[in-house]
């Protein structure tokens, strides 16, 4: 049985992993793409469109729990990575309004995925395999942002402008690569242990999440820092000017080096950490404080404009001439700490809430993702600068919130021993 739920997560981490390798590269290189297709046919928004799915990914991940405990998370995540595959085709022929729409299926479909996924990695984890579990999942989830990313380099380095065909050859690839990781699902088994904890989660329907609902508090910093991290730095990086004929390039380089630390954190936090009191509030100072560098270096290094420019290249100076090593340092340095956050919130909440995962992670998700479609949907306007210090801002306040709930649990454990 330990082999078989083993396997199980390993074959779910390869879906991910197939899927988010077209998604996670689309959403990267999505608004650079978007801003040279514009014409008298086309005027969608790359950021727009990522904060239409993240504002319906919020609200969707209401009805999520019913609707994955009546269908089945098997079956759920099949249908989601249909629905992703259709979102990176669009780009293969674009226009505005299957842009706009496929966002809001996306929307629906990443409820669904996020809700069966976590329900399904808790229903196949004990209190003893639940962090290797995670970090399994992540590790092998964060390999996603290096193969897509790889070829977009290869396809884009030295150019100026995108040229249709080699747009259509990169989306085309990404499009198969999701088919096949929506394939992967069907692989997946039930176990016994799955099946008890889907009619605890069924009998709980009728309040999802009423339990679960105090401890989110700490959830904002990672919904504006997804945002950054997989569509804005990558855009600021391509928009750079000092960056010359590289820079289009340079946002596939940034997309791997990004994986490549969460790859790394992933490892080291998910899978080699034992002590798990000390781990979790330990990992999460240190995410914060390599995103607070991060943070201080992409302000000294990248234009201030680069987010909001709506030709190909920025006019600002920054204060230090850009370099090519600082912006793929602070890819590393986001990858990181992202990676920080959320095998901690993992862990946390697989462990908290075993018998309550199906609520507990769509909560985790709400609160997410509506930080990261406001954060979307401010992208393309607020300056580089004001981005950074929101993000400082509640990055420290999160982390206290965080220290906050792993003492209440500590003390509630505490409490229950004696």
């Amino acid at each position: 049985m330990a082999d078989r739920r083993t396997l199980n997560i390993v074959i779910l981490g390869l879906g991910f992993l197939f899927i988010f390798t077209a998604f996670t590269t689309c959403g990267n290189v999505e608004h650079t793409v978007v801003k040279s297709l514009e014409n008298s046919t086309f005027s969608g928004s790359g950021f727009h469109s990522l904060g239409i799915i993240y504002g319906v990914f919020s609200f969707s991940n209401l009805l999520a729990p019913m609707v994955v405990a009546v269908i089945g998370p098997k079956i759920c995540m099949f249908i989601s990575g249909l629905l992703y595959s259709g979102y990176v085709a669009v780009f293969i022929a674009p226009s505005t309004w299957a842009l706009y729409f496929t966002s809001v299926l996306i929307g629906v479909a990443a409820a669904l995925l996020w809700t069966a996924q976590g329900q399904f990695l808790v229903a196949n984890s004990e209190a003893s395999t639940i962090n290797r579990n995670t970090g399994m999942f992540w590790a092998l989830l964060q390999c996603s942002m290096l193969f897509g990313n790889l070829y977009v380099y290869f396809e884009w380095n030295g150019r100026t402008e995108i040229p249709d065909d080699s747009r259509r050859n990169v989306f085309l690839s990404l499009m198969v690569v999701s088919v096949v990781g929506t394939l992967s699902f069907l692989a997946l088994s039930a176990s016994r242990h799955e099946e008890d904890v889907l009619s605890e989660d069924e009998a709980e329907l009728g309040l999802p999440g009423c339990k679960c609902a105090g401890d989110n508090s700490e959830l904002a910093p990672p919904g504006l820092e997804l945002s950054f991290y997989s569509g804005v730095y990558g855009t600021c990086v391509g928009a750079t000017a000092q960056f010359g004929a590289a820079a289009k390039g340079l946002i596939g380089i940034s997309g791997i080096v990004v994986g490549v630390g969460e790859i790394v954190g992933g490892g080291l936090f998910g899978l080699l950490c034992k002590n798990n009191r000390f781990r979790r509030t330990s990992v999460v100072f240190l995410g914060m404080v390599v995103h607070f560098v991060a943070f201080y270096l992409i302000f000294l290094n990248t234009p201030d404009d680069a987010p909001v420019v709506f030709s190909t290249a920025t006019q600002k100076e920054p204060f230090l001439t850009p370099s090519v090593s600082i912006a793929l340092l602070c890819s590393f340095l986001l990858g990181l700490g992202d990676s920080c956050f959320n095998t901690q919130l993992y862990s946390i909440l697989g462990r908290v809430y075993a018998e309550d995962s199906m609520p507990a992670f769509a909560i985790f998700k709400f609160v997410q993702s509506v930080f990261a479609a406001v954060a979307f949907f401010y992208s393309g306007y607020l300056m580089l600068t004001w981005q950074l210090l929101l993000m400082v801002i509640l990055g420290f306040g999160g982390t206290l919130c965080f220290f906050m709930v792993e003492r209440m649990q500590n003390f509630s454990i505490d409490l229950q021993e004696h």
